[in-house]
């Protein structure tokens, strides 16, 4: 299989000082990049991902962004490795279980990529891609001036990572703050997950655009059906779009104050592809918010957009790699 590179280099100088390597793995792209130990995202590169491959292809178009990486000058300057994947991961065994990559089930990731030449001498951590972000954001972008933060990613599905008491919370496993599967409606839709009525299956971009065509939206000329085509005619006011975009923000909203009580929190950053619609599900999820989160030290939870994008999962598996620095420890 051959692959073309699909990025640049985005250093404006040479970097100095320890650098960080780091992996995003998802269903579409394997994303691979330098971080400075200030946060700062050097170069990035990424392939496609053979989603239909077996277990050996997959890990090719890994090992083929780690040979890229590997071939960068300052290569010399890294001093750990970062994973961030779909999920399900499981960080105690090292193993990965995408649901959208049917030739990974308990794929050892970890200890294949430390098997390729040039990080052989790495510490090498992994974590699930909604971890990352919380990494991230904690690191760099809206969670950072928190101590307590659960953030959201809300896209093709839902996850969170948890923030405590000013440090990331993985769990065992590494899935805590696994929000998505918190059910929220007892006699709501069947789950993937074998329950039913979860956060994932109101609140994410799939089902926005389900719930939409259940309660008779219809597509424009162009036939787009997607959440981003319910999030634009939720914006030019039509009844139908408002009201899934309502539906899923109340899931959210349940699945937020939850975890607040659960656990205390200062804030609840909203990403993912779904968390760019902006003030159609923030205004939304900031009502419902306001009549669950009811309780005296609940009541004070910041909302607030993810700052950094795009580049969340990969400064997200830098941050993950961090970890594992000596002066981390």
């Amino acid at each position: 299989m051959s692959y073309e590179l699909a990025g640049t280099a985005l250093a404006v100088g040479p970097a100095s000082g320890p650098l960080l390597a780091a992996l995003d793995i998802g269903g579409t792209k394997i994303a691979g990049g330098l971080v400075d130990a200030d946060g700062a995202l050097l170069h990035q590169l990424q392939v496609p991902t053979p989603a239909d491959g077996d277990r050996h292809e997959l890990m090719a178009a890994v090992d083929h962004v780690l040979d890229d990486l590997a071939r960068l000058p300052e290569w010399s300057q890294v001093r750990a490795l970062g994973i961030g994947s779909a999920g399900p991961v499981d960080i105690a065994a090292g193993t990965v279980s995408p649901v959208n990559l049917p030739g990974w089930r308990d794929f050892p990731l970890r200890s294949e990529a430390a098997e390729h030449p040039a990080v052989r001498d790495l510490p090498v951590v992994l974590g699930g891609d909604a971890v990352a972000m919380a990494a991230a954001e904690h690191w760099r972008g809206a969670a950072r001036p928190y101590r307590n933060a659960l953030c959201l990613v809300v896209s093709t599905g839902v996850g969170a990572g948890l923030i405590l008491d000013g440090r990331l919370h993985t769990g065992p496993t590494g899935n805590a703050g696994h929000l998505g599967h918190i059910s929220v409606d007892f006699n709501g839709r069947p789950c993937p997950c074998g329950s039913r009525g979860c956060v994932e299956g109101l609140a994410s971009g799939t089902a926005i655009a389900r719930t939409a065509a259940e309660l008779g939206w219809r597509p424009g000329p162009d036939g787009d059906t997607t959440a981003g085509a319910v999030a634009d005619a939720a914006r030019a006011g039509h009844p139908l779009a408002l009201a899934a975009f309502d539906l899923a923000a109340r899931a959210l909203a349940a699945g937020i104050a939850a975890t607040a009580t659960l656990v205390e929190l200062d804030a609840a950053v909203i990403g993912g592809g779904v968390g760019k619609a902006g003030a159609v599900l923030l205004d939304p999820l900031a009502r419902h918010l306001a009549a669950y989160a009811t309780l005296s030290f609940t009541r004070g939870l910041h909302l607030v957009p993810a700052h950094l994008g795009t580049d969340a999962g990969l400064v997200g598996a830098a941050a993950l790699a961090r970890e594992a620095l000596p002066v981390h420890r």
